[in-house]
């Protein structure tokens, strides 16, 4: 009679090391169109990289749940759905002040030209309601199965394919016409105290930085640290850095932020975002994401502050080539979505 064999049992702490090199895996190939699926379910690149980050640690925190590693990926893109739902439904509440002043020199077009229609779907379908919207990118961007979608957003086939023919629908439906800008809001206040962050920051004047902020400033570094700005080494770690960096006032996704700039061999180049949050003229957060290179390819579109405050000819025409840009991906997306096509 043979012996029979127990099966193979893992110490609770190796146990942990095999989730955890699963979860790190998975990661590694899921960050990037996960953040792009964040990113155009919320609009922006910004709160889509927190959204993000906000489920990655949910996972983690429960990684002792993982029993099998193929569940990964969908239990990633299911946690950030509920996620993004949850931001759009209090979006009304805690909507930041955006546009506060015009900025009008483009640094990134907003549109690159030889996207195919895919990518002009993806960027567009900020237009739709939400379940339609997560439909159509997942379907139509991330060829994600009809089955895997309606178990991601909870719902049926036949209510993804409702949903997918309603949004293709309406993104095909869409004018193709340049879009027209208004003139950004303008909030004075803001537009100082930004102003003098980014003037003491580019002095190195770190107790001048300090003395903007509120003391209970809390400080969010992508991938890195979250806390009370007073607890952090954050200015330290600007005034020992190697790189030759400047900060200039910009927007991305039409959102006023602050960009770091690095000089390379082309000159100064926008390598970041940072956010800044105040209440009564007194910063009360930053979110630096720095750890984030991809922000400014996946962003709509970037710009800086130009220094005189009318139009020059040459802005107006990079204005122009965005638009056209942006008329030929609405038009490509009418092409593509006004085909005969399977579900």
């Amino acid at each position: 009679m043979q012996p029979r064999l127990e099966p193979t049992r893992l110490e609770p702490a190796r146990l942990f090391d095999v989730r955890y090199a699963a979860f790190l895996e998975t990661v590694v190939h899921l960050r990037g169109p996960l953040h792009r699926y964040c990113a155009r379910m919320t609009g922006s690149v910004l709160d889509g990289e927190d959204v993000m980050q906000e489920t990655l640690f949910e996972i983690y925190r429960k990684i002792e749940k993982i029993d099998d590693p193929g569940a990964l990926r969908p239990w990633l893109f299911r946690t950030a759905h509920n996620r993004c739902i949850d931001f759009l439904r209090n979006q009304q509440t805690r909507r930041r002040a955006k546009a506060n002043f015009a900025v009008d020199e483009i640094v990134l077009p907003a549109e690159p030209s030889g996207q195919g229609a895919d990518r002009a779907i993806e960027r567009l379908v900020i237009h739709l309601p939400p379940k339609e919207r997560a439909c159509v990118l997942l379907k139509d961007v991330f060829d994600h199965s009809l089955e895997d979608i309606a178990d991601l957003v909870g719902s049926t086939v036949g209510g993804v394919k409702a949903a997918l023919s309603r949004g293709r629908a309406k993104l095909a439906a869409l004018p193709c016409q340049p879009v027209v800008r208004s003139k950004p809001w303008q909030d004075p206040q803001l537009s100082r105290l930004l102003a003098r962050y980014v003037e003491l920051f580019n002095r190195r004047d770190w107790d001048g930085v300090r003395e903007l902020t509120s003391a209970d400033a809390q400080l969010r570094v992508s991938d890195c640290f979250k806390g009370p700005l007073s607890e952090s080494p954050y200015f330290v770690e600007y005034e020992k850095g190697q790189t030759e960096w400047q900060m200039a006032i910009g927007a991305v996704d039409e959102e006023i932020v602050l960009l770091v700039f690095h000089r390379g061999e082309g000159g100064w180049k926008p390598v970041y975002p940072v956010r800044i949050e105040a209440t009564n003229g007194i910063i009360n957060r930053i979110s630096d994401y720095y750890a984030c290179p991809w922000l400014m390819r996946a962003a709509r579109g970037c710009r800086r502050q130009p220094k005189l405050t009318a139009r020059t000819g040459q802005a107006a025409e990079r204005h122009a080539a965005a638009d056209a840009a942006t008329s030929i991906s609405k038009a490509a997306i009418k092409a593509q979505l006004t085909k005969p096509r399977p579900v």
